[in-house]
């Protein structure tokens, strides 16, 4: 038997679905009269996408995807919005006629098109999806993260359920089921344009949806409080800010040094590190995809603790396609790294890298500097070591490892100029290594990789090296009092030791799902990080807090108490204990 080609339907497709529609709908389920000309179609058809599931020239199966645009959905048949318990905006998009072909019903089809449809609703910028499907399939939809809503409507024989989820929850199940996924993925061959649909890492920065993508007022921002994201809460040091101001038509205009040869240097004097030794990049995600694709392939193993930064799965499993071990952290040890453990792990298997973020995100751990040292000592040769050290001025600038990495061959420092510098949309950062394996990635590093205004920005930022250091006093003070008002203002509120500019929570037994929370908090627009697709051991009780100034901390901690009790007050399905 051939694979089976999920696909976009064409026009002919279409009328084979209406007939097929028919067939089930009327003959089969009883949901409509049959009727002389054989179709069944609907008000929804001119704007529905739809995907079907073939081997050859047989339709196996399809489902449907109803925008926004559509102006309705199926769920308005039968419930009013008034009853409805998520909002119908223009980011809700509703997945419906699942259907499977009688001789086909015990394959892969249903999975693989269920699948299909959330990677096309996702790609559309879906904030929420929604769905009726059948009561005696309420464990599939449940498992791909579609939770109920207690309404029920009878069809014909059927009797169906109200279901949703944010994309945040979507994404985050599919991310735990990625073992899954890959084995049904083996027996498909997806065409392009549904290949193109499959999201990448999710991020936060959902604050945008109240911001607007499209910049056409970005005044709005100073209305909502961007906590989902971990972008510093103070301005970038004047004279970047000035450097961009003064000659900014010049920096839109003019094109950058090919090769950086000023940031480079500027790194280089300021961290005291050969120039050999730096490879800078358009922010550290270009370096990751540029550097671990270069010495990584399917055939690699890699080692990563979890929870941490979502991005490295995500690169490693799903772009490189390498086998990923996980090393679980947990709560009761502080999602602390015991060294002597990850020795054993390093030592038994035989790792191509590790992958280290120090301080880890979204636990805000920092390894302390002698179990580093042991670490990085006893690493067998043959395992490169990638230690992202985004946050790490936050913590303690002098935690660094980058001047070992300049001289240590299997050691690589990844460093963002992001977060601790305030230039998260400028898109800086920089790697150390030794001066072979700098060259390596220097190699495949294309001309004018960072724009000229980055370039402006980042090397008046790295000469002001006071105005940050006082920036990273004040996030620490401004963190223990966020940690003190949010530990007072909810009971039993667990917030986790940070030394970075966030903060790991654990919702109190017996409260609403993390993404419920997230998503009440937008209400108010607030927006918190669900931490349920950072690591598949935090499930749906953590959120994620970036510190912010004074007045946007209380505005975190009023939201986040409000959003609970109004949760509780409805009778929200709580979270089951993590512990």
């Amino acid at each position: 038997m051939g694979r089976i080609r999920l696909a976009m339907a064409t026009a002919a497709q279409r009328e084979t679905i209406y007939r097929a529609r028919h067939e089930v709908y009327a003959h089969e389920l009883g949901q409509h009269q049959p009727n002389a000309s054989g179709r069944l179609v609907d008000a929804l058809d001119d704007r529905n996408l739809y995907v079907v599931a073939c081997r050859g020239d047989d339709l196996l199966g399809f489902v449907s995807v109803t925008p926004p645009q559509a102006g309705s959905y199926s769920i308005d048949k039968y419930f009013a919005r008034d009853d409805l318990p998520f909002e119908v905006d223009g980011l809700l998009y509703e997945v419906r006629l699942l259907t499977v072909l009688s001789p086909h019903r015990c394959g892969p089809t249903s999975a693989l098109l269920m699948l299909a449809a959330l990677r096309l609703a996702l790609s559309q910028g879906a904030s929420r999806i929604a769905a009726i499907g059948r009561s005696d399939l309420r464990g599939f939809y449940e498992r791909v993260g579609l939770q109920m809503h207690g309404l029920v409507a009878r069809s014909g024989a059927v009797t169906y359920e109200l279901m949703s989820a944010t994309a945040e929850r979507m994404r985050a199940c599919l991310r735990s089921l990625d073992g899954v996924v890959r084995r049904i993925e083996r027996v498909a061959v997806w065409d392009p344009a549904l290949r193109d649909c499959e999201d990448g890492c999710y991020h936060g920065g959902a604050s945008f949806d109240a911001i607007g993508d499209a910049f056409d007022d970005l005044g709005r921002a100073a209305g909502v409080v961007s906590a989902d994201v971990l972008d510093a809460w103070f301005p970038p040091s004047p004279r970047a800010v000035e450097a961009l101001s003064a000659h900014g038509e010049l920096l839109l205009r003019a094109s950058p040094p090919t090769m950086c040869a000023g940031l480079v240097r500027t790194i280089a004097a300021v961290r005291s590190l050969p120039m050999a030794c730096v490879v800078v990049g358009a922010g550290s995600s270009d370096l990751m995809f540029r550097a671990l694709r270069l010495w990584l392939d399917p055939g690699s193993r890699a080692l990563l603790p979890e929870p941490t930064y979502g991005e490295y799965e995500h690169l490693l499993g799903r772009v490189i396609g390498c086998q990923v071990d996980r090393l679980r952290l947990g709560i009761e040890a502080g999602f602390g790294i015991e060294v002597d453990d990850l020795l054993e792990r390093l030592t038994s298997g035989r790792y191509d890298i590790l992958i280290l973020v120090n301080p880890n995100n979204p636990t805000g751990r920092l390894m302390p500097r002698e179990d580093l040292r042991r670490l990085l000592e006893l690493t067998p040769a043959s395992t490169r070591v990638w230690l992202d050290e985004a946050y790490v001025d936050y913590a303690d600038p002098e935690a660094t490892c980058e001047q070992t990495a300049a001289r240590l061959p299997n050691l690589v420092v990844c460093k963002s100029l992001s977060k601790a510098y305030a230039l998260s949309g400028a898109r800086a950062a920089y790697l150390v290594a030794d001066a072979d394996t700098s060259s390596q990635v220097r190699r495949i590093t294309p001309p004018w990789v960072v724009s000229l205004p980055a370039q402006a920005a980042a090397v008046a930022a790295l000469g002001d090296g006071p105005y940050y250091r006082a920036r990273w006093a004040e996030t620490a003070l401004l963190r223990a009092r966020l940690a003190d008002a949010l530990r007072d203002a909810i009971p039993r509120l667990t917030v986790c030791d940070s030394c970075a500019n966030f903060l790991l929570c654990l919702l109190p037994e017996g409260s609403p799902t993390s993404d419920l929370v997230c998503e009440s908090c937008r209400l108010r627009n607030v927006f918190v990080r669900d931490m349920g697709d950072m690591g598949q051991g935090l499930g749906s009780a953590f959120i994620r807090v970036a510190v912010k100034d004074a007045a946007a901390n209380a505005r975190v901690v009023a939201a986040l108490r409000e959003a609970l009790a109004w949760h509780r007050a409805r009778g929200a399905r709580p979270v089951r204990s993590w512990r």
